[in-house]
């Protein structure tokens, strides 16, 4: 298995990092372990962390969970934007004015962001805006288990320690109690995706999240 890791810059500069996700959860749920495998490793990371749409009581939990996934970053940055959840492509003006403020960052080294056939309308305007507002960037797109369905094989994937895997869980369950009621919430469903992109990674730990790739420049 060929392997192109993200941060292998032997601690020359930080590496930036930009998530993007239409509601509260959905950075925790498609690149947590990510998250936790890269500002656990040697290398400095910023993080920005972006999501557009969530109440009050969902952006508390969206604080506390951001913390928790980016204790050990250099830096961390929470923006929350309040959009009309289900709505996006109503206001995609408005959401792209957002999108335009950051091109204002440091420019990102890699950038997490939705799939682009989403099954979810708001997921499908953050992904496009994404590709439309970095054009010259490594975009890895996310997944996130769901009603609606639409997962599909990934063509990267990012090891992970049974640890980070256990460690995502718990912040999700504890952290977003607001979205216990649904069925998919749970620690099997979540630790199931993980350990299945895993088993296809062929990686020794035999866990994995998995990120769909549209570029890639090996150079």
């Amino acid at each position: 298995m060929l392997k192109l890791p993200i941060a292998d810059r032997a601690g020359r500069r930080p590496l930036n990092v930009l998530c993007v996700g239409a509601h509260c959860d959905d950075i925790d749920l498609g690149c947590g372990g990510t998250l936790l495998a890269l500002v656990g490793g040697r290398q400095p990371v910023n993080v920005t962390w972006v999501t557009f749409s969530g109440s009050d009581e969902r952006q508390r939990e969206l604080r506390a969970s951001a913390r928790r996934f980016l204790r050990n970053a250099l830096t961390a940055a929470v923006i929350a934007h309040e959009f009309r959840d289900g709505f996006f492509p109503a206001q995609f003006t408005a959401i792209k004015e957002r999108f335009e403020r950051l091109k204002r960052l440091p420019r990102p080294d890699v950038i997490f962001t939705h799939q682009r056939e989403e099954f979810h309308q708001d997921h499908r305007v953050l992904a496009e805006l994404t590709w439309n507002t970095f054009r010259d960037h490594l975009i890895l797109e996310y997944e996130i288990p769901k009603f609606e369905g639409g997962l599909t094989t990934p063509v990267a994937y990012v090891e992970l320690e049974k640890a980070q895997v256990e460690r995502k869980i718990r912040i999700l369950l504890e952290c977003y109690r607001s979205q216990r009621t649904k069925a998919w919430f749970t620690a099997d469903t979540l630790r199931a995706l993980m350990r299945i992109r895993g088993i296809e990674s062929g990686g020794a730990s035999g866990w994995a999240e998995g990120f769909h790739a549209r570029k890639l420049l090996i150079g």
